[in-house]
């Protein structure tokens, strides 16, 4: 009998020391690190595909390369309007006219007279690349590993396998290696056609790599990069072409030593793929210890990463909210970011409200226990997350999802009034208010035209409406009544749906490659949007090579399509209209085709323009044409909405920069008291059973007691 309650005793006593040990019961990690380090813990849902900086154009890959590279500039954390800064640079490039005699021209010279522009970038001393065995030499300078053995292969598995790293100086010659990567054919950069147009002799460099390796590329050169000195460099673009600055901001354009492609050509290195697709190699604030898609990623703080601080001054608002607190403090602030694999919403989500991630987005299912609308129709957050600290951040992305006609469509394309009225109406009748009540949660905004908010050329209030599909009622743009669409039927000759010319109802194609219950709800939504004029709507679904074909080809009518901003500004978003941009005619991102020739003339002339009031005439005129035309049904603008916990800090929504990382800070003390709290065991069911099964078990052990007292008299 004593027995059973000493091990009642001790199983107490154990539950008890477990419910008072730091490392709490259901926690999904192995060990806690914080106590000696700064640690984020995020996910990821897609593995990356492209680490390489002159592969990569995506930004579930831009979350890990945004911080292991650097560029010459980078977007200032704080300031709104987006404002460039220097990053590894020393100041802003000196940008010099020169005509087509390369004579230099006034700062103020017109375009047109601009035959090439130069950008000369100074970058600072004393920067050094990450450890790496790439950079690994001998008492003699020789590089330990570019030729490596059979013998000395054998024991490589993982880049953690070589015993010895090595690191140097960041040189000028570094970001020329880098643009020449662009075009190598090994490398196929998405962005080296668009480069050859602007970039002097980078076409020409193309055609000599075929059949070349990269190993080539450091003793060739590009006549319109060149190497000034140790830690100055030119870029030589044709034209005038103030947008460059931006690109200049992009991994694209980030510093890689030429030691890393003679390491990484190794032909046995590829085949136990290691790769600088897979293991990347730059001087920015994060080095990539851990790739393992199918599980997690890992980043560690450079520990050769250079002098960078805290801005110390921002826009209206910042030093109220917190997020002047670091100013001036050394970069970056946390230790190690461990991003883990988690393909499904829910699981993510109990584990943020856990403590166990420390941001999270909103998905569906989750919405309504996470925010609700306050009076006047903002988000908030539920009296829940309010009670547990968490903080929401909502703003309007940089992007635009829009419904397309293919203008080169006999009925629903075209410069003339039948098919343009046919367009407003349909503009009209797809209620895209509905659309984001039902399917988004009310997170986003209407679009009244190309450009986003936070971009120049943006305007809001009744000057920014597009007056074909809204009208204002003095405070907010009303969508026009369905009557209005159908009166624009009737005098495009589709009364009621109806095609005076044929008699019969109008068809119009849906081309679309989404699939699946969600895909399906929305796409019946569509449906009974055009069923409001009569159309009956026929919807082409196929998988998503087949769709990319018949984008290229012009066979599809009508699609959805989207676009997200690649630098804050209005030409990022016109050129989607630029006919010289056409899908089928030349290959590019104008994938409804649309021409007209003042709009290509108005775009050619706001290209080449700086910011300023003649800029922004332009561009509300090219919005008019946009308007009157209606190439596209403007959809909306999403709205991000994230969340996150009390002890994470820095945050503000920086939909340009891609190295926010290094700005952000965790307090891992209040993290864990606060985890502690949210996870402790519930340890009365488990006391109760044993004390069911303890009233079970007593009669039958009192009886055995009892027999055998019996047999021992």
């Amino acid at each position: 009998m004593t027995s059973i309650f000493k091990t009642l005793f001790f199983i107490l006593s154990y539950l008890n020391l477990s419910a008072c040990n730091e490392q709490v019961l259901n926690s999904p990690y192995p060990t806690s690190p914080e106590k000696n380090q700064s640690v984020l813990y995020s996910s990821f849902s897609e593995r990356p595909r492209h680490l390489d900086p002159a592969k990569s154009y995506s930004s579930n890959e831009y979350v890990f390369i945004g911080q292991i590279y650097e560029p010459p500039f980078q977007y200032h954390f704080l300031k709104r309007p987006y404002e460039l800064e220097p990053l590894t640079a020393t100041q802003m490039p000196e940008i010099i006219y020169l005509d087509k005699s390369e004579k230099v021209l006034a700062k103020d010279a017109a375009a047109d007279s601009i035959a090439f522009s130069d950008y000369i970038i100074e970058i600072k001393p004393q920067i050094k690349f990450q450890p790496h065995p790439a950079l690994a030499r001998n008492d003699q300078g020789q590089y330990l590993y570019h030729e490596l053995t059979p013998a000395e292969l054998t024991k490589i598995v993982h880049l953690g396998d070589f015993a010895q790293t090595g690191t140097r100086e960041l040189v000028a010659a570094d970001y020329v290696h880098q643009i020449k990567r662009l075009v190598h054919p090994e490398i196929s950069s998405p962005i080296a056609e668009l480069m050859k147009q602007y970039i002097v002799g980078l076409g020409d460099y193309g055609v000599t790599l075929k059949n070349k390796p990269r190993s080539s590329l450091k003793d060739s050169a590009i006549s319109g990069v060149e190497v000034l000195d140790k830690y100055r460099y030119k870029i030589r673009i044709k034209g005038k072409y103030p947008q460059f600055i931006y690109w200049l901001a992009m991994p694209f354009f980030a510093p890689m030593p030429w030691e890393a492609d003679a390491f990484y050509s190794q032909q046995a290195l590829i085949d136990k793929n290691i790769t600088l697709d897979w293991q990347p190699l730059g001087t920015g604030a994060y080095m990539l210890e851990e790739n393992n898609p199918n599980l997690r990623m890992v980043m560690l703080k450079n520990p050769n990463y250079h002098a960078a601080f805290y801005p110390e001054y921002g826009e209206l608002g910042d030093k109220e909210q917190g997020l002047l607190n670091d100013a001036g403090k050394r970069l970056p602030f946390i230790d190690k970011a461990v991003y883990k694999l988690e393909k499904e919403t829910i699981p993510y989500w109990n584990k943020f409200l856990q403590g166990y991630y420390d941001a999270s987005g909103v998905a569906s299912d989750s919405f309504d226990q996470a925010v609700q609308f306050t009076g006047d129709g903002e988000l908030g957050l539920t009296q829940a997350m309010q009670d547990k600290g968490i903080q929401l951040q909502t703003t309007v992305t940089s992007s635009i999802y829009y419904m397309g006609f293919n203008m080169l469509d006999s009925v629903v394309g075209g410069d003339n009034e039948r098919a343009r009225k046919l367009r407003r109406a349909i503009s009209i009748a797809i209620d895209y208010e509905e659309y984001i009540s039902i399917f988004m949660n009310g997170r986003g905004v209407t679009a009244q035209g190309v450009i986003p908010p936070e971009i120049f050329g943006f305007t809001s209030g009744e000057k920014g409406i597009n007056p074909y599909i809204y009208d204002w009622d003095g405070r907010q743009a009303r969508r026009k009544p369905i009557t209005a669409a159908m009166q624009l039927m009737l005098q495009a000759g589709y009364a009621n749906g109806i095609d005076i010319k044929t008699g019969e109802a109008l068809i119009l194609y849906l081309d679309t490659a989404a699939s699946g219950p969600d895909e399906r709800a929305r796409l019946n939504w569509y449906r009974k949007q055009f069923t409001k004029l009569g159309i009956q709507l026929v919807i082409r679904a196929t998988d998503y090579n087949r769709f990319q074909q018949k984008m290229l080809n012009g066979n599809a009518q009508i699609f959805m399509w989207g676009w997200n901003a690649d630098y804050p500004d209005p030409e990022n978003f016109f050129f989607l209209l630029y006919g010289a941009n056409s899908k089928v005619l030349h290959g590019g991102e104008n994938v409804v085709n649309y021409q007209n020739n003042e709009f290509d003339r108005l775009f050619k002339q706001m290209s080449n323009m700086e910011n300023g009031p003649e800029r922004l005439a332009i561009t509300h005129r090219m919005q008019e044409i946009i308007h009157n035309d209606a190439p596209w049904v403007f959809g909306f603008h999403p709205k991000s909405v994230s969340l996150y916990h009390s002890w994470y800090h820095n945050l503000k929504p920086n939909l340009m920069a891609n190295n926010k990382l290094k700005y952000q800070r965790i307090e891992p003390e209040q993290r864990n008291v606060l985890r502690q709290q949210w996870n402790q065991p519930v340890l009365w069911p488990i006391v109760l059973v044993i004390l069911l099964v303890i009233l079970l078990v007593l009669p039958a052990v009192r009886s055995f007691q009892h027999r055998a007292r019996e047999t021992i008299k």
